[in-house]
């Protein structure tokens, strides 16, 4: 009992270390991955605990276009999404404060003009979650244009066939699971941690 008391302790003691860390960056801190890992739950949750901005960079091309993203798509096209989506996401990239977190929409990093620049001047960081998750996350959701009027469970399974080895290219990878935002956030806390101390011992 005394041991398990004190490995609770010590449990509960990391956990409050993690949040306190003071991780030093020079630049953006793109999150990547499908609908439904939490790219924006996550990534608004880091950026609170490193004290930095949060965009969402779909909300950015709404704000831009004057409509929500799924009538971009009905209206326009995804040809046309991706165009305005490539250019404001290098806007976010670009735009002091440097040092932020942006969520990107799902087929962001599958562009290869997007993923060039998230690589070449970000750090990416993929939330990778199992079909089981997104299918729970996403089942009564509106704002996705892949998902409506459709089987999601089998245009989900889809994605995760075409797009993963993608996602594999980020920087980061951190597998999500059905779980408390703050143990998420912690494992990406560290993954970072991880990267940057790897980086410094190669130079």
């Amino acid at each position: 009992m005394k041991f398990l008391l004190s490995a609770l302790l010590f449990l509960y003691t990391m956990i409050c270390m993690r949040t306190k860390i003071k991780i030093e960056l020079d630049k953006p801190i793109v999150m990547v991955g499908l609908m439904g890992a939490g790219k924006t739950s996550v990534g608004r949750a880091l950026a609170r605990n490193l004290g930095i901005p949060f965009v969402d960079s779909d909300k950015e091309i709404e704000k831009a276009a004057g409509c929500s993203v799924v009538d971009i798509f009905a209206m326009y096209g995804e040809k046309e999404f991706r165009r305005v989506e490539e250019k404001v996401i290098e806007r976010l990239i670009e735009t002091p404060p440097l040092v932020k977190v942006i969520s990107t929409g799902e087929g962001a990093f599958i562009t290869d003009a997007v993923r060039e620049m998230v690589l070449n001047k970000a750090l990416s960081v993929w939330l990778r979650a199992d079909l089981e998750l997104l299918v729970k996350r996403t089942n009564f959701r509106q704002t996705r244009p892949q998902l409506l009027n459709t089987n999601s469970r089998e245009i989900l399974a889809q994605l995760i066939k075409e797009r993963y080895d993608t996602y594999a290219l980020a920087n980061i990878m951190v597998e999500t699971r059905d779980e408390n935002i703050h143990k998420t956030l912690n494992k990406v806390l560290g993954a970072i941690e991880q990267y940057k101390q790897n980086k410094e011992t190669k130079k």
